[in-house]
């Protein structure tokens, strides 16, 4: 993963697309063509909503990874905010700062209105903001090849995002760094049929800890650094640093720490440190992912 220390980061989400292909790798392919009529329709009736439910997509798993790269200067979403099924996410973008483009419904005229739009913004925010060093795009369409390229061209380094099974090899190949949404630190296919039984002791506190925000986001931190270091054991002051870009409120003294490696040590299920020297690494706990 490409690390500056003065990297700065726009994020472009085509969120119809990522809504649909998701729904599809939950429930099965075309699932969401399916059953497009019975979500416009009534997206609360039962089985409907539980199948939406199913399918949610985690907006903070996405901003994470983005912030993993540096700080985000700009994150737009792109969609038909009207739409019921859109509507839900609205409370989670806003919460992460993300600016919500309004695209119109669909018709004859304006199809891939959300390609165009996103393409153009896109370039547009590349000559205007200069300072820009990586550019995020979440999408899995093979019309945005060409914007992957103009973007590299333009010097900036691409990362894609996009579900696995629902992209194209040729947007995967466009970027410099291509990862799946399933792969990210948090994200997980549900069980469609999920065993009953009782865990361990160890598994319940496991079970807790991931159920805790806080711990959550420790833990995708965690991941996080761990991937852009390809190390083990990473440098507590990086961890700090982009638990700060993911999450600008963050505080262990708001959260009753007097440090931020008593905070690290608050969570023994999620993260060990190792301070035998000067410089104080920290790692996950095995099975905490």
């Amino acid at each position: 993963m490409a690390d500056q220390p003065t990297a700065r980061v726009a994020v472009y989400l085509d969120f119809d697309n990522i809504v649909m292909s998701w729904y599809d790798r939950v429930h099965g392919r075309n699932s969401y063509s399916r059953d497009r009529q019975r979500i416009a329709a009534d997206p609360d009736e039962p089985e409907i909503a539980a199948r939406l439910a199913a399918a949610t997509i985690d907006v903070g798993a996405i901003m994470d990874y983005a912030a993993s790269f540096g700080t985000l200067v700009l994150t737009r979403a792109y969609a038909d905010w009207s739409s019921p099924v859109n509507a839900l996410y609205r409370q989670q973008l806003v919460g992460r700062a993300v600016d919500l483009v309004q695209l119109f419904p669909a018709a004859a005229y304006a199809k891939n209105g959300a390609d165009i739009r996103l393409a153009v913004d896109t370039v547009e925010d590349l000559f205007r903001l200069q300072d820009l060093t990586h550019v995020v795009i979440v999408a899995g369409d093979s019309d945005y090849v060409p914007l992957a390229q103009r973007c590299k061209r333009l010097g900036r380094f691409v990362v894609g995002v996009g579900v696995a099974g629902s992209t194209a090899k040729s947007l995967a190949a466009a970027c410099d760094q291509f990862d799946a949404y399933d792969a990210l630190p948090g994200v997980a296919l549900p069980d469609p049929d999920p065993e009953p039984e009782t865990p361990p002791a160890s598994g319940r506190r496991r079970r807790k800890a991931a159920a805790d925000p806080t711990a959550l986001l420790l833990s995708r931190a965690l991941r996080l650094e761990r991937e852009r270091a390809d190390e083990e054991w990473v440098h507590l002051s990086a961890l700090k640093n982009l638990l700060k870009r993911m999450d600008s409120s963050f505080s262990e003294k708001a959260l009753g720490h007097r440090s931020f490696s008593d905070f690290v040590k608050a969570y023994p299920g999620v993260a060990e440190l190792d301070e035998s020297t000067n410089i104080v690494r920290v790692r996950a706990v095995e099975g905490s992912d």
